[in-house]
């Protein structure tokens, strides 16, 4: 039987956890966090990585048994959470109250299962716009000037402006799927994790989807559209995300056969 993390059961190293989402429905790639990459299934890199960003406790909260068999097989924690969940911020908001009902933690980082190519640090750095811009919500970015990249509507960019004094953090005005803004220059290839101050969390989930959110199908237009603040960090790669059969073999080649 899995281990499952209980409400309580550990003491927070940090005011800051680390929650992924994950379920095994995938219209593109069924099964994929269980997917070998690198000798273990994807979702335990993931896991791994995000352990090594050292900000605090990771669990990965998961739709089926079988993910948190999978995790806890490998020193890992998991908790499971309703199937029926709509979204990631749905499952991680689920997790993060029976986890943590005395509130210890007030900073929570949204990370997805499928990004085994993540750097430890892109991780670090979704929190700072909440440290040094104040940001409801960090998020990451990598500016970018490949035509393909622009042009390519499954690419969300990210609209910034940025704070002279910190060039590599800003505000975000808005995240679409068109090439914006336009104008010679780059644009911002967003990178989709999430850092949550706790009551923006508690806010956001408890909205319906907004009008923009619904059209751009950006669940984060949802905050901004609700006055929330958006900070970026900008990094310097973007991480292989794992969406089709194609990806996964890129994963796999990129971490060679296991040992």
């Amino acid at each position: 039987m899995p281990k499952f993390v209980k409400p309580g059961a550990r003491a927070p190293s940090s005011g800051t956890i680390v929650l992924i989402p994950a379920r095994l429905a995938s219209t593109r790639l069924p099964d994929k966090p269980l997917a070998e990459i690198g000798g273990v299934p994807m979702i335990v890199q993931v896991w791994r990585r995000a352990c090594a960003a050292e900000v605090g406790p990771v669990v990965v909260a998961c739709a089926e048994p079988a993910i948190a068999d999978a995790v806890t097989a490998h020193g890992g924690e998991a908790l499971l959470t309703d199937p029926a969940l709509p979204s990631g911020t749905d499952r991680i908001f689920q997790a993060l109250r029976e986890l943590d009902p005395e509130r210890r933690f007030d900073r929570v980082i949204n990370l997805q299962g499928d990004l085994p190519t993540l750097e430890p640090a892109a991780i670090r750095a979704s929190l700072e716009p909440l440290d040094a811009l104040g940001s409801d919500i960090g998020t990451l970015a990598v500016a970018t000037e490949n035509p393909a990249e622009m042009a390519d509507p499954s690419v969300v960019k990210a609209v910034v402006t940025f704070d002279q004094r910190q060039p590599r953090l800003g505000r975000a005005l808005y995240f679409t799927r068109a090439t914006a803004p336009t104008g010679a220059g780059p644009v911002h290839h967003h990178i989709g994790i999430y850092a949550y101050r706790r009551p923006i969390l508690e806010r956001f989930a408890a909205l319906p989807p907004s009008p923009l959110e619904r059209r751009e199908r950006l669940e984060q237009l949802r905050a901004l559209e609700a006055g929330m603040s958006i900070g970026v960090a900008l990094v310097d790669t973007v991480p292989l995300g794992v969406d089709t059969a194609a990806d996964l073999e890129r994963a796999r080649a990129l971490f060679g056969a296991p040992e």
